[in-house]
């Protein structure tokens, strides 16, 4: 009796000291972008994990290795990690993003969500988007222009891309 008094101490003892914290408590890196109001789209599909310092903003997101890929006629770079500071609307400090502009790699250091815009700046000058256009995850390897099971292309929807300087 005495035993079986033990082990009910001991499983009550474990289910009030544990939390039942289920999967859906921890955010993916993709749910923690919308959670600052961001399309999932600006991060490639394949994130392995992330940490962020919820008081502070600075994050750091861990893909699986290096990715490139092309969307329209930019291409870019993300080194395995990615590191910055997020606020509502704002990722600053931004550090592991590049873009080739012409013939030069140039970081990306802030993104800006203003409305249905999303401007990346690389310091000396900036782009605007579409939100729209990054409502999907671009692909390691082939952005927005994959070849799915069926042998089809999956194009990038260009019609509302706008870009400014």
């Amino acid at each position: 009796m005495a035993t079986l008094g033990l082990i009910l101490f001991f499983l009550v003892s474990f289910s009030i000291s544990t939390p039942s914290a289920s999967v859906k408590d921890e955010l993916t890196a993709y749910e923690a972008l919308e959670e600052y109001d961001f399309p999932v789209g600006i991060l490639p599909k394949g994130v392995l994990s992330y940490e962020l310092d919820n008081s502070t903003g600075k994050f750091s997101v861990y893909l699986n290795g290096s990715c490139t890929f092309s969307i329209d006629s930019y291409q870019l770079k993300y080194k395995s990690t990615i590191t910055g500071v997020i606020t509502k609307d704002k990722i600053s400090s931004l550090s592991g993003i590049k873009v080739k502009v012409l013939f030069l790699w140039l970081s990306i250091v802030t993104v800006v969500r203003d409305d249905d815009e999303i401007q990346f700046s690389v310091g000396i000058a900036s782009a605007d988007f579409a939100v729209s256009n990054f409502v999907e995850s671009p692909t390691c390897g082939c952005g927005f222009d994959c070849v799915n099971v069926d042998g089809r292309k999956i194009k990038f929807d260009d019609q509302s891309l706008v870009s400014s300087a």
